[in-house]
């Protein structure tokens, strides 16, 4: 059983020419515990791929069936009831709450879902991360790198099945950016999750166990990509 299934997958937004096609029958499926990466340049519709793989936006057709789950099936309550319990989310923004520390940040999926334990979970990641020294710490007095590793600790605290990243190092320098991929790869392999992320970074994309590489809200066929990653050849025949 995947994973993940995508099936026709399509998204139109109406614009002030019409309708605009962002997402155009995309098709696939993902194993359990694969890594996957999602290429594609700036808006070939990669990040709404990501939301409606989470259930976070409604397509135009088509359907995803993740963790069993049909998700557009399910009304707005009812999606968000699934994410809590099987999704955890890495944003390139980090999207921390700024009025609460890195420990309260951490601990609040776990509190939302009515985990017991929430601190001493939340403190034992904070830990895995580097961050046993700065769970009072406030978002605006920790550098982008530590607010990274705060956002990974969250997303793993459920121990969600399923682990979606968006840029998750599109605001930090090469070197703090490849710390943290080390990170949420090594975290990935311990929890077992399937990791689906967003990059524009091919180095990253060739270290995940599938590629996906949408152009203008297709996806592009693996043979297409070999013809156009290999090169051409001299003289006909």
């Amino acid at each position: 059983m995947s994973a993940i299934i995508v099936e026709h997958l399509t998204k139109r937004v109406r614009d002030a020419d019409g309708a605009l096609t962002i997402l155009d029958d995309v098709s696939f499926e993902i194993g359990h515990g694969a890594t996957v990466a999602i290429l594609g340049a700036s808006g070939s519709g990669k990040s709404t791929l990501l939301g409606l793989m989470a259930g976070l936006d409604l397509p135009s057709e088509g359907r995803v069936l993740a963790s069993g789950t049909s998700l557009f099936e399910l009304d707005e309550d009812a999606r968000a009831a699934w994410r809590a319990r099987n999704v955890g989310f890495v944003f390139q923004t980090f999207q921390l709450l700024p009025q609460m520390t890195a420990l309260e940040n951490v601990m609040l999926p776990l509190e939302l879902a009515g985990e017991p334990g929430a601190a001493a979970r939340a403190r034992t990641l904070l830990g895995r991360v580097g961050l046993g020294e700065r769970l009072g710490h406030y978002p605006r007095t920790l550098s982008g790198g530590e607010q990274q590793r705060v956002a990974l600790a969250r997303a793993f605290a459920p121990s969600p099945p399923l682990l979606f990243a968006d840029e998750p190092t599109g605001s930090l320098d090469a070197v703090t950016g490849e710390r943290i991929i080390e990170l949420l790869f090594e975290m990935n392999r311990e929890a077992g999750a399937t990791l689906v992320l967003v990059t524009h970074d091919e180095g990253l994309a060739q270290r995940c166990d599938q590629r996906l590489t949408l152009r203008a809200g297709r996806l592009v066929a693996p043979q297409e990509l070999r013809r156009e990653e290999s090169p051409a050849r001299a003289g006909g025949g």
